[in-house]
């Protein structure tokens, strides 16, 4: 089968967004009531995805996408915790929804009530309500909530750990995924995405985080951002600096396949061992429409990966068995599925 490890909710009905800008407007109002999360039928999310990520997962061939919330939603800057946690759990509720309605088509990743500098109770709080009671399989996790002025600690610092160990509790990954850009020199999409992806790299790079968490695993999405491209850099700085080879995360680090055209797909499967790629597309995401110069989809990175050169093996690995292996509550109810 082929999964895709990277959706997002991006068709969600205009009612959510009117609700979460009623909530944003009650905080600068403080004789406002917050507002109530908004009603949703069954019918209005069906019809948000049916002519949207379905349909295109079912053109282009795929079985099931790992879902989470819009990321440039998550608005992990508004810094006002309670705003955060129900902004977040109103959010994943709408996609264990989704995924209650097509549990053979979709499998649900949390959005975390993150806030700059806040404590994390709140997003271990929720994780846990995602797994255990939503059956969801894994997290999204934003490593500056600042949005783009970079005020977290690395994501090596302890103040992350009591998130990393609810993770190893409940056996789950997190995406290093970043929410939108605060910051007018960083384009959300161009800028902020991909410099975040390179950051975490170098901070695992720099730190010591698998000593402690060696089960710990997260998925760098859009190609891994620069890595790919830099690893000789990586591996001349870790030289430099007395640091373990890159080579030596790949226990812990993954990279998807988020990556818009054959040269890209081509370096990262040849620079990143097969076992550390995941399928994905981001689908529907940052960059809609076709390549005027091939006619394929910007997004359909299925094309990019049956044509850069690997064995059926391999991309077996990369379309199923390594979601699967990083995945493993959803390789359970796969399982229990008969799949």
């Amino acid at each position: 089968m082929i999964i895709d490890c990277h959706g997002h909710y991006t068709t969600e009905p205009a009612a959510l967004q009117e609700g979460r800008a009623a909530q944003l407007a009650a905080l600068d109002d403080p004789a406002a009531r917050a507002p109530e999360p908004p009603v949703i039928g069954d019918d209005e999310l069906r019809a948000s995805v049916e002519g949207n990520q379905l349909r295109v997962l079912r053109e282009r061939g795929g079985d099931l996408m790992v879902l989470s919330p819009r990321a440039s939603g998550m608005g992990h800057h508004v810094d006002d915790p309670e705003t955060a946690r129900v902004w977040a759990a109103t959010s994943n509720d709408l996609v264990g929804r989704l995924v209650g309605l097509y549990p053979e088509r979709f499998a649900g990743v949390c959005q975390l009530p993150q806030t700059p500098g806040g404590p994390l109770d709140d997003a271990v709080a929720e994780l846990h309500r995602c797994v255990e009671t939503l059956g969801f399989v894994g997290c999204n996790l934003n490593p500056d909530p600042s949005g783009g002025f970079w005020t977290a600690e690395p994501l090596t610092d302890e103040y992350w750990f009591p998130l990393y160990e609810a993770m190893v509790e409940l056996d789950v990954p997190a995406m290093v995924h970043v929410s939108g850009s605060c910051n007018p020199v960083f384009h959300a999409l161009g800028a902020h995405y991909l410099n975040a992806d390179t950051t975490a790299f170098m901070q695992f790079l720099t730190g010591d985080l698998f000593t402690r968490f060696p089960t710990l695993r997260f998925v760098i999405p859009h190609g891994g951002g620069a890595v790919p491209y830099h690893w000789g850099r990586y591996r001349g700085l870790a030289e430099r600096m007395g640091r373990p080879q890159p080579s030596t995360l790949l226990d812990n680090v993954f990279f998807d396949t988020c990556v818009y055209h054959q040269p890209g797909i081509d370096l990262l499967t040849r620079v990143v061992p097969v076992d550390n790629v995941l399928f994905a597309s981001e689908m529907l995401g940052a960059v809609r429409g076709a390549d005027p110069e091939s006619g394929v989809g910007w997004d359909d990175t299925k094309v990019y990966v049956d044509r850069a050169g690997l064995t059926d093996t391999e991309l077996s690995k990369v379309f199923e068995g390594n979601a699967r292996r990083v995945y493993p509550r959803l390789d359970a109810q796969l399982t229990a599925a008969g799949k």
